[in-house]
């Protein structure tokens, strides 16, 4: 957790006169609006831009980037802020991108199984609009995020076991570099040969290379059925291990979600609820209705060898849907469990034969510590999460907080892991890229950072320790 601090840069009047004159009300300077765009879902004190323009178009995005690059002004590319780690801060000052505006589907094709989208679309939009087809996206981080948003982080979320995350599921996009050109990355075929993949270069740069303002999507047709489960477990590793052998068995189970006994507590407070509390998973099966009952009874099986008790189920789109809105509402369950106090939520993954380790020392920690601390966890590919509950104001709970982050982090590094499965780095996580990918590394991406934007104006502070 970075704590660096940033000179800003100040933004020419004249740069701001230019862009109110070519987007008139598009463009605030409003101190609730910039206040907003500089913060994000996370603990992370806020640091707002200068000014924040609403585009809503690839062309717009373009001359406004033109113009920064021109006043060598930062530019910061905003969504819906539901970031984790502080990625949206302006921590140099300079121009917020907002793209919410460039919320257009632009086309579906059905046959190919392919979408083309505004950076600005939400998940839960693009899936609105495809009902009616028979296709979804299945990248599902919890929050509605914006699509354009999801490609910066390389987001993944509870599908991810069997779909993937943004990085599978990106077929091409448009980007706006840092000199204000407009670039394609591919075209629509599912696979390529032809030079750099240039694609799953800007998949997960934070914004900091450039400006996304088009995606094109894999969809999937809706499967014909679906169930969940909900499983309790005597411990953390009877949990895991019910994974560990779901997946080596080639089940291709649509999620898996550990939540603790801690955070089951959460949410059956916050959600009336009444899951015993315990280590617990929370299955999803897709599929026909033949291959959903023998997956499910696969792995009820394999849960009962581990001692797991009898499972809950649910069927009926209803049922399904109350069961997974709790699990998504955990983050705002667990800030119920101490009204007032934040939450400094962070996350890393493992290869799952490494999971219940790392969970269990990592529980084992928060158990020692005075903070309040939930896990949950999208087990299927050794990722999980833990939310600290603290006073930000006071410096001991900041103390511990980060003892407790530094930690889990180091663990995961320790154990063939990283520091985060798909929070991303913003600057929140900056201080651990280093140990994870070595100076030789950061070197190399350093050279590709200041290659394409030699003038460090896109999102600064970001990603790439010493940028």
């Amino acid at each position: 957790m970075s704590d660096r601090q940033y000179e800003r840069i100040e933004t020419p009047e004249s740069l701001i006169s230019t862009l109110r004159e070519m987007l008139g009300d598009r463009l605030s300077t409003a101190a609730a609006v910039l206040e907003q765009h500089g913060k994000d879902e996370s603990w992370h004190a806020a640091s707002p831009p200068d000014a924040v323009v609403f585009a809503t178009t690839t062309e717009e995005v373009a001359e406004v980037v033109k113009l920064c690059a021109q006043h060598e002004v930062p530019i910061v590319p905003f969504g819906v802020g539901s970031s984790l780690e502080g990625h949206v801060a302006a921590l140099r000052g300079g121009i917020c991108i907002d793209l919410s505006r460039m919320d257009a589907i632009l086309e579906v094709n059905n046959e190919d199984l392919d979408c083309r989208v505004q950076a600005g679309v939400t998940r839960e939009q693009l899936n609105d609009h495809l009902r009616d087809t028979g296709l979804f996206f299945p990248i599902d981080p919890g929050a509605n995020a914006s699509i354009g948003g999801m490609t910066a982080t390389r987001a993944s979320g509870t599908n991810a076991v069997r779909y993937g995350t943004m990085r599978e599921n990106v077929l091409n996009l448009t980007v706006v570099t840092p000199d204000g050109k407009i670039i394609k990355t591919a075209n629509r075929a599912r696979k390529s040969s032809a030079g750099y993949d240039l694609t799953r270069l800007f998949v997960g740069s934070e914004g900091t290379l450039g400006v996304i303002t088009e995606i094109a999507l894999k969809l999937y047709g809706i499967p014909e059925a679906m169930s969940a489960a909900v499983c309790v477990f005597p411990s953390v590793a009877a949990a895991v291990d019910t994974t560990i052998l779901t997946i080596q068995a080639g089940i291709p189970v649509a999620r898996i979600e550990f939540l603790d006994e801690m955070q089951i507590r959460a949410i059956n407070k916050y959600s009336k609820t009444d899951h015993k509390e315990a280590p617990t998973l929370f299955f999803e099966f897709h599929g026909t209705d033949a291959g959903v009952k023998e997956q499910a009874e696969f792995v009820q099986s394999v849960a009962e060898e581990f001692g797991a008790e009898e499972f809950q189920w649910a069927t009926r789109q209803e049922d399904r849907n109350k069961l997974w809105a709790a699990r998504h509402k955990a983050y705002y369950a667990s800030l119920q469990l101490e009204p007032g106090k934040a939450g400094m939520p962070t996350d890393v993954c493992v290869p799952i034969s490494k999971l219940a380790e790392a969970i269990s020392e990592t529980r084992a920690d928060c158990d020692a510590s005075p903070l309040t601390c939930t896990i949950v966890g999208h087990v299927g590919d050794g990722n999980f999460h833990t939310l600290i509950l603290l006073d930000p104001n006071d410096p001991d709970q900041m103390a511990e907080a980060k003892r407790l982050h530094d930690r889990m982090v180091e663990r995961a590094l320790k154990l063939g892991g990283t520091c985060t499965g798909e929070h991303g780095i913003g600057y929140g996580k900056l201080d651990f890229m280093e140990a994870e990918h070595g100076a030789d590394t950061i070197a190399l991406m350093r050279a590709l950072k200041n290659a394409i934007d030699p003038k460090g104006l896109m999102n600064p502070g970001k990603l790439i320790p010493g940028l």
